[in-house]
Protein backbone atom coordinates (compact mmCIF):
# COMPACT_ATOMS: atom_id res chain seq x y z
CA UNK A 1 0.00 0.00 0.00
CA UNK A 2 2.79 2.76 1.01
CA UNK A 3 4.45 1.65 -2.67
CA UNK A 4 1.26 2.32 -4.21
CA UNK A 5 0.60 5.27 -2.42
CA UNK A 6 4.39 6.75 -3.28
CA UNK A 7 4.24 5.85 -7.20
CA UNK A 8 0.70 7.49 -6.99
CA UNK A 9 2.05 10.60 -6.19
CA UNK A 10 5.16 10.27 -8.12
CA UNK A 11 3.08 9.89 -10.75
CA UNK A 12 0.55 13.03 -10.02
CA UNK A 13 4.05 15.24 -10.32
CA UNK A 14 3.77 14.88 -13.95
CA UNK A 15 -0.05 16.12 -14.12
CA UNK A 16 -0.80 19.71 -14.63
CA UNK A 17 -3.05 19.81 -11.71
CA UNK A 18 -0.49 18.55 -9.36
CA UNK A 19 0.03 21.77 -7.49
CA UNK A 20 -3.58 21.96 -6.80
CA UNK A 21 -3.36 19.19 -4.89
CA UNK A 22 -0.43 20.27 -3.28
CA UNK A 23 -2.28 23.28 -2.32
CA UNK A 24 -4.99 21.60 -0.64
CA UNK A 25 -3.08 19.62 2.22
CA UNK A 26 -1.31 22.74 2.70
CA UNK A 27 -3.99 24.59 3.52
CA UNK A 28 -5.67 22.11 5.28
CA UNK A 29 -2.67 21.54 7.57
CA UNK A 30 -2.73 24.71 8.87
CA UNK A 31 -6.35 24.70 9.94
CA UNK A 32 -7.59 21.51 10.48
CA UNK A 33 -5.99 18.48 9.06
CA UNK A 34 -3.79 16.27 10.60
CA UNK A 35 -1.53 15.49 7.68
CA UNK A 36 1.60 17.91 6.86
CA UNK A 37 1.95 19.13 3.37
CA UNK A 38 5.37 16.66 3.07
CA UNK A 39 4.04 14.01 2.36
CA UNK A 40 3.46 15.38 -0.87
CA UNK A 41 5.66 18.01 -0.96
CA UNK A 42 8.52 15.63 -0.75
CA UNK A 43 7.54 13.16 -3.70
CA UNK A 44 6.78 15.82 -5.99
CA UNK A 45 9.98 17.95 -5.48
CA UNK A 46 11.55 14.58 -5.66
CA UNK A 47 9.81 13.34 -9.00
CA UNK A 48 10.28 17.22 -10.83
CA UNK A 49 13.34 19.06 -8.47
CA UNK A 50 12.88 21.29 -11.76
CA UNK A 51 9.82 22.42 -9.93
CA UNK A 52 11.45 22.56 -6.46
CA UNK A 53 10.98 26.21 -5.99
CA UNK A 54 7.17 26.40 -7.41
CA UNK A 55 5.94 23.93 -5.11
CA UNK A 56 7.57 25.58 -2.13
CA UNK A 57 5.81 28.74 -3.22
CA UNK A 58 2.25 27.25 -3.38
CA UNK A 59 3.21 25.66 0.02
CA UNK A 60 3.97 28.49 1.86
CA UNK A 61 1.19 30.47 0.20
CA UNK A 62 -1.40 27.52 0.61
CA UNK A 63 -0.40 26.95 4.72
CA UNK A 64 -0.56 31.24 4.99
CA UNK A 65 -4.03 31.13 3.70
CA UNK A 66 -5.01 28.21 5.60
CA UNK A 67 -3.42 29.63 8.65
CA UNK A 68 -6.00 32.39 8.35
CA UNK A 69 -8.46 30.41 8.34
CA UNK A 70 -7.08 28.07 11.46
CA UNK A 71 -6.62 32.01 13.14
CA UNK A 72 -10.49 32.53 11.97
CA UNK A 73 -11.17 29.38 14.32
CA UNK A 74 -9.41 30.32 17.16
CA UNK A 75 -10.66 34.17 16.88
CA UNK A 76 -13.90 33.30 16.05
CA UNK A 77 -15.19 29.96 16.54
CA UNK A 78 -13.06 28.76 19.38
CA UNK A 79 -16.25 27.49 21.85
CA UNK A 80 -17.37 25.12 19.18
CA UNK A 81 -14.98 24.51 16.29
CA UNK A 82 -11.63 25.54 17.71
CA UNK A 83 -12.05 23.72 21.60
CA UNK A 84 -13.10 20.50 19.29
CA UNK A 85 -10.53 21.06 17.04
CA UNK A 86 -8.30 21.26 19.74
CA UNK A 87 -9.57 18.48 22.42
CA UNK A 88 -9.32 16.40 18.84
CA UNK A 89 -5.28 16.34 19.38
CA UNK A 90 -5.55 16.49 23.00
CA UNK A 91 -4.01 20.36 23.69
CA UNK A 92 -7.44 21.98 25.19
CA UNK A 93 -5.61 21.51 28.83
CA UNK A 94 -2.75 23.62 27.45
CA UNK A 95 -4.42 26.54 25.41
CA UNK A 96 -4.50 28.36 28.59
CA UNK A 97 -0.64 28.47 29.48
CA UNK A 98 0.15 28.69 25.59
CA UNK A 99 -2.49 31.75 25.83
CA UNK A 100 -0.20 33.61 28.49
CA UNK A 101 3.31 33.06 26.58
CA UNK A 102 1.79 34.42 23.57
CA UNK A 103 1.48 37.75 25.57
CA UNK A 104 5.53 37.62 25.90
CA UNK A 105 6.69 35.57 22.98
CA UNK A 106 4.28 35.62 20.36
CA UNK A 107 6.41 36.55 17.45
CA UNK A 108 9.22 33.47 19.02
CA UNK A 109 6.56 30.83 19.32
CA UNK A 110 5.13 31.43 15.78
CA UNK A 111 8.73 31.49 14.43
CA UNK A 112 9.82 28.62 15.89
CA UNK A 113 7.10 26.50 15.91
CA UNK A 114 6.71 27.04 11.63
CA UNK A 115 9.59 25.07 11.17
CA UNK A 116 9.24 22.28 13.25
CA UNK A 117 7.08 19.18 12.69
CA UNK A 118 4.82 20.46 15.46
CA UNK A 119 1.45 20.77 13.54
CA UNK A 120 0.95 24.60 12.53
CA UNK A 121 -2.89 24.21 12.95
CA UNK A 122 -2.03 24.18 16.45
CA UNK A 123 -0.12 27.47 16.14
CA UNK A 124 -2.36 28.87 14.24
CA UNK A 125 -5.95 27.98 15.79
CA UNK A 126 -4.18 29.48 19.77
CA UNK A 127 -2.70 32.42 17.76
CA UNK A 128 -6.37 33.72 16.83
CA UNK A 129 -7.48 32.27 20.59
CA UNK A 130 -5.08 34.70 21.91
CA UNK A 131 -5.83 37.22 19.94
CA UNK A 132 -2.22 37.75 18.37
CA UNK A 133 -2.02 41.03 16.00
CA UNK A 134 -3.51 39.40 12.87
CA UNK A 135 -0.66 41.72 10.70
CA UNK A 136 1.85 40.19 12.63
CA UNK A 137 0.78 36.73 12.63
CA UNK A 138 0.41 37.16 8.68
CA UNK A 139 4.07 38.22 8.47
CA UNK A 140 5.18 35.64 10.64
CA UNK A 141 3.26 32.85 9.36
CA UNK A 142 4.74 34.15 5.27
CA UNK A 143 8.42 33.88 6.99
CA UNK A 144 8.37 31.03 8.94
CA UNK A 145 6.32 28.61 6.38
CA UNK A 146 8.38 29.85 3.76
CA UNK A 147 11.55 29.10 5.56
CA UNK A 148 10.21 25.91 6.14
CA UNK A 149 9.38 24.87 2.74
CA UNK A 150 11.82 26.72 1.03
CA UNK A 151 14.65 24.71 2.43
CA UNK A 152 12.93 21.41 2.05
CA UNK A 153 12.63 22.41 -1.95
CA UNK A 154 16.40 23.70 -1.98
CA UNK A 155 17.57 20.27 0.09
CA UNK A 156 15.68 18.33 -2.80
CA UNK A 157 16.29 20.36 -5.82
CA UNK A 158 20.06 20.32 -5.06
CA UNK A 159 20.34 16.54 -3.69
CA UNK A 160 16.71 15.19 -5.88
CA UNK A 161 17.88 12.21 -7.76
CA UNK A 162 20.15 10.71 -5.20
CA UNK A 163 17.21 11.20 -2.60
CA UNK A 164 15.28 9.77 -4.85
CA UNK A 165 16.86 6.62 -5.21
CA UNK A 166 17.51 6.28 -1.75
CA UNK A 167 13.75 6.86 -1.14
CA UNK A 168 13.15 4.24 -4.11
CA UNK A 169 15.26 2.01 -2.51
CA UNK A 170 14.50 2.54 1.14
CA UNK A 171 11.04 3.34 0.96
CA UNK A 172 9.60 1.61 4.14
CA UNK A 173 12.74 2.88 6.30
CA UNK A 174 11.50 6.41 5.21
CA UNK A 175 7.85 6.01 5.93
CA UNK A 176 8.98 5.42 9.28
CA UNK A 177 11.27 7.89 9.70
CA UNK A 178 8.95 10.47 8.67
CA UNK A 179 5.82 9.08 10.78
CA UNK A 180 8.30 9.06 13.29
CA UNK A 181 8.78 13.00 13.22
CA UNK A 182 5.32 13.60 13.01
CA UNK A 183 4.66 11.63 15.79
CA UNK A 184 7.62 13.58 17.42
CA UNK A 185 5.86 17.06 16.73
CA UNK A 186 2.76 15.99 18.09
CA UNK A 187 4.49 14.55 21.48
CA UNK A 188 6.59 17.67 21.19
CA UNK A 189 3.40 19.87 20.59
CA UNK A 190 1.39 17.99 23.38
CA UNK A 191 3.79 17.86 26.22
CA UNK A 192 5.78 21.16 25.37
CA UNK A 193 3.55 23.78 24.36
Amino acid sequence: MLRGLYNWTIRLSAHKNAHWALAAVSFAESSFFPVPPDVMLVPLTVARPDRAWFYAAVCTVSSVLGALLGYAIGYLLYDTIGHWLMSLYGYTDKVEEFRALYAKWGAWIILIKGLTPIPYKIVTIASGFAGYNLFWFVVLSIITRGARFFIVAGILNRYGNPLKEFIDENLGLVAILFVGLIVAGFLIARYVI
